[in-house]
């Protein structure tokens, strides 16, 4: 199992949502650079990266982009 960056978030509550979207259709999700996030407050020097398994990768993209969550890059 290994997991794969699928975007970055430039704010951190578009983050919360696009993981709670995934985990409420039962995919794992994991939020990278949260604290640093928080602690320089600049979204675009320090995103939040959102992390699945790399065979949920597709489907995750797919997901967020129905419900208007595209990651910022």
């Amino acid at each position: 199992m290994s997991l794969i960056e699928i975007g970055r978030y430039e704010n951190q509550i578009r983050a919360d949502l696009a993981r709670l979207t995934l985990e409420r259709e039962g995919i794992d999700v994991l939020l990278f650079d949260e604290a640093m996030h928080r602690y320089i407050g600049v979204g675009w020097l320090m995103p939040v990266r959102l992390m699945v398994l790399k065979e949920d990768g597709a489907l995750a993209l797919h997901i967020l982009d129905e419900d208007g969550l595209s990651p910022d890059w």
